[in-house]
């Protein structure tokens, strides 16, 4: 499902495809959008989730970043990539998948909920990786009531708690 591209993707869809289909992966070349919402983000992590529910489809995303996903739930799910291939796959909760990629590589495809429960997932992206991220739009991003960050010292045994 990984493919190396020169600079840009140069992006033509299986022939095949409906017209519609064709369409929103063109739309959807650098959507960087790999989850519904942005829970958490700094300097080395951008942490997404993902829910869909029975038949529910996320649309043409593009993975750049390494990332790992983490299963919340379990179910079924199928996915479409750009050449027209098709992954059908179940996990369980807690599975996890790593995901890494070479300068200028990139994963662009689809994700379905074709199980009968709603799925979740979160995602979590290396913002230190091999390729710049995707621009995001900043709707995406859940605008916390609190953030905490803790800093571990080193000279005491314990974090600090609150």
């Amino acid at each position: 499902m990984q493919v190396r591209v020169a600079n840009a993707p140069k992006i033509t869809p299986p022939a095949d495809w409906p017209e519609d289909l064709s369409q929103e992966l063109l739309r959807n070349v650098r959507n960087g959008c790999v989850g519904r919402f942005v829970l958490s983000e700094n300097a080395r992590v951008r942490v997404w989730r993902l829910d869909l529910d029975p038949g529910e489809r996320l649309g043409f995303h593009c993975h750049v970043l390494d990332y790992f996903r983490v299963a919340l739930t379990g179910g079924s799910a199928r996915s479409l990539d750009h050449h027209g291939s098709e992954d059908r796959f179940s996990f369980e909760p807690g599975q996890v998948k790593h995901m890494q990629f070479q300068a200028q590589e990139f994963l662009l495809h689809d994700l379905e909920n074709i199980g009968l429960a709603p799925i979740s997932f979160m995602i979590c992206e290396h913002m230190r990786s091999a390729n710049p991220p995707l621009p995001i739009p900043d709707h995406v991003r859940v605008k916390p009531r609190r953030v905490e960050a803790i800093h571990w010292d080193g000279s005491s045994r314990r974090a600090p708690t609150t």
